[in-house]
């Protein structure tokens, strides 16, 4: 097993093009460590440069303290797991499943114990003599994933490896990919733009934006504390809600206000958040806040207890998910052609809400766990 030390790692191509920008990270021994971000953020060029299929332009990467910058693709004892799943079609399942280790120049008994102890892990036994053009895509990723595993390396990487799948199929690879972790006890550093992937695999997770690492953290801290706009936007869903506005105190009186939509709604912010040193500089100053979709409750005996941080709102239309309810929801809205340029906002509700498409209602938010942002740099102020 082994850790990968990233020391200040920067890829770049001809052109003057910088995929990655300073990129440093310690995976440790046994972590599922899952790089996500959207398309073109540099995760995929991170994940080659480790296999040795990209150069590393500009600092030093390490495999159990071994460096690797110049060290051949064959030499650097990973396994790459690739999106389109790379099967030889001339071969059968155990043939592909051994072709590496053919070359390898392991013996032949070697070879047929690894294959059957991968296949069994991954309940592929049954499939051995067939080609991949009779499996089924589950199917053919599996045997991929058995085509590393018999390798044995010290680093599994996975590049997007379920994004060929259908979503009831993802899901169930998702916990069979964890449960693999569980039992192989090895390095795995995965790539996906799925932050559902991410959110529900992962040791911890890189954020990647613009080739830069945003933040890396366990999946419930990047949920609870995000460093800024970027990371608290992507990560969770519907998407967090992002309401811009001003913090305002009237004179004598140690009650801070957030006032938005042209100052036809506010809400209190609570006193603990509203102490904070970090936001006394922003008082009387424009900010954004975040509410999370369940932060927003249109339960009625709710709403009555905290008039203090209740909204009016129009209901644009709503969503069944089935065991929940997306509230589209305009403030300060009071009509179908009133205020174009309404704040829209989604709430996540229980299936049961009575609420519908039309309604005028108020909305309690729940402000002890809204995050503040400053306008400007998006950088969090408080949680």
């Amino acid at each position: 097993m082994a850790s990968v030390l990233f020391k200040h790692i920067y890829k770049r191509y001809p052109g003057g093009v910088t995929a990655v920008s300073d990129f440093c990270l310690e995976v440790k021994d046994k972590e599922f460590i899952v790089l996500v971000g959207p398309s073109g953020c540099g995760k995929s060029t991170t994940l080659r440069m480790i296999a040795g299929l990209e150069e590393i332009t500009d600092g030093e990467l390490f495999i159990e303290s071994k460096r690797v910058n110049d060290v051949a693709p064959k030499d650097r004892d990973i396994a790459m797991v690739f999106q389109n799943y790379a099967l030889y079609p001339h071969m059968t399942v155990f043939e592909n499943m051994a072709f590496g280790l053919k070359l390898r120049k392991v013996r032949k008994d070697e070879i047929k114990r690894r294959v059957e102890e991968a296949a069994k892990i991954l309940d592929i036994s049954h499939l051995l003599d067939r080609r991949p053009k009779a499996l089924s895509g589950g199917q053919k990723q599996r045997v991929a994933l058995g085509r590393a595993i018999v390798r044995e390396p010290k680093v599994f990487l996975l590049d997007e490896p379920l994004s060929n799948l259908d979503a009831k199929l993802r899901a169930s690879m998702r916990s069979e990919l964890t449960k693999l972790h569980q039992r192989l006890k090895t390095t795995f550093i995965y790539v996906t733009h799925d932050q559902v992937e991410a959110m529900t695999m992962a040791t911890r997770i890189v954020v990647m934006k613009d080739g830069l690492i945003q933040q890396v953290d366990t999946p419930q801290n990047l949920y609870d504390l995000p460093c800024n706009m970027f990371v608290a936007g992507f990560i969770g869903t519907p998407q967090m809600n992002f309401v811009e506005g001003k913090l305002t105190q009237a004179k004598g009186e140690s009650d801070v206000w957030f006032e938005f939509a042209e100052g036809k709604a506010r809400f209190k912010i609570p006193k603990d958040k509203a102490e904070e040193d970090a936001l006394k500089p922003y008082i009387g100053k424009e900010v954004v806040i975040g509410i999370r979709p369940e932060l927003l409750n249109d339960n009625p005996e709710i709403v009555a207890a905290n008039p203090d941080a209740s909204i009016d709102v129009y209901i644009e239309f709503t969503e069944l998910m089935g065991a929940e309810t997306y509230l589209y929801m305009d403030v300060a809205k009071t009509g179908e052609d009133d205020l174009d340029d309404a704040v829209t906002l989604i709430a996540r509700v229980s299936s049961r809400t009575k609420t519908k498409a039309g309604d005028k209602i108020k909305v309690s938010i729940d402000t002890d766990h809204i995050h503040i942002f400053d306008k400007e740099t998006e950088q969090c102020i408080i949680h």
